[in-house]
């Protein structure tokens, strides 16, 4: 394949970015989250195209982003809780892990053999868009090298999988910067899977029903792989002072050599993450240091983000 192409997500590159995905052939795009790579949902070969490009194991379920609720009822069992949470949260950056209905019209590559399904409404006119245009759920985890940085510009995606998929509709910056919060839904209780934007406080009030925290067990949903997000160079956490030949990256009154917030705001930090680490994984440095963030509210997500990116691998 030539070299991966960057359109604009105007009406032109949405209706060629349609075209593509009904022949089988994934296209990135912006979400508000980070970008994606969407395929179609209902076609075992896309979804299959989806995973070679990303070198995606194939054990790691992927999220069905849908256009509405009543598309979602076509593929996944709504409880009156997973309404109240639909209600609350959607179009938006919560993904609901819900029982699969009955002939659901998915791949069974999407749900990695599970009986449960990840459902996602996004906000994004981009990506709401492109599934109104190509008329069917649409597949869609981040558009990168599987358990590499997450991508939250066009050129993210076009250094990371190039030659490996054809085309990203460029959208500008993702807004929010980190993936979406997610949760499995059960009868009378919700369990959290990924922390996001969307706090365990916020879905406590919607939800009105307890919240637990999930330990690291089997895989139920995208971005539990205990490593993930990772750059190149190894990442030390918790660093107010870094070592020779680091690179780094400050918060609040640790200034490093370039700062995710330095007024300590965590919603500039989470959307300015993932283009941290790409400017530190490109620099010049050996090693990445991060500043000490703290545990509470959109300080989770962050944080999980990060611990991914400097386990093991």
């Amino acid at each position: 394949m030539s070299h991966t192409r960057i359109i604009p997500a105007d009406p032109i590159g949405i209706a060629e970015a349609a075209a593509m995905i009904r022949q089988g052939r994934p296209v990135a795009v912006p979400t508000e989250t980070v970008y994606g790579l969407a395929g179609d949902a209902t076609s075992g070969d896309a979804v299959a195209a989806i995973y070679a490009a990303k070198g995606r194991p194939s054990f790691n379920p992927l999220i069905v982003h849908v256009g509405g609720v009543a598309q979602a009822e076509r593929i996944a069992i709504l409880s009156p809780l997973a309404h109240r949470l639909a209600l609350a949260f959607w179009p938006g950056p919560l993904t609901m892990v819900l029982p699969m209905a009955p002939d659901a019209p998915i791949a069974g590559l999407v749900t990695a053999g599970l009986p449960t399904v990840a459902i996602r409404m996004p906000a994004h006119p981009v990506m709401r868009a492109l599934i109104d245009a190509v008329g069917r759920p649409l597949a869609a985890p981040s558009a990168n090298a599987s358990g590499s940085i997450s991508a939250t510009r066009a050129e993210h995606v076009a250094r990371s999988l190039d030659g490996l998929i054809e085309l990203v509709l460029d959208g500008g910056p993702a807004e929010v910067g980190i993936e979406s919060t997610i949760v499995a839904v059960e009868r009378d209780r919700l369990r959290l899977l990924r922390p996001g934007s969307i706090t365990v406080d916020m879905l406590a009030e919607a939800g009105g029903v307890p919240i637990d925290r999930q330990e690291m067990g089997a895989i139920e949903a995208p971005g539990q792989l205990s490593s993930h997000y990772a750059p190149s160079k190894p990442v030390r956490l918790d660093a107010v002072t870094a070592d020779p030949g680091e690179f780094h990256i400050g918060f609040g009154n640790v200034p490093g050599r370039a700062s995710l917030s330095a007024r300590a705001d965590p919603a500039e930090a989470a959307a300015r993450l993932f283009d941290m680490l790409h400017a530190a994984d490109a620099s010049d440095a050996d090693g990445i240091a991060v500043a000490p963030i703290p545990e509470t509210g959109l300080g989770l997500a962050i944080n999980d983000r990060l611990r991914r990116a400097a386990a093991p691998r």
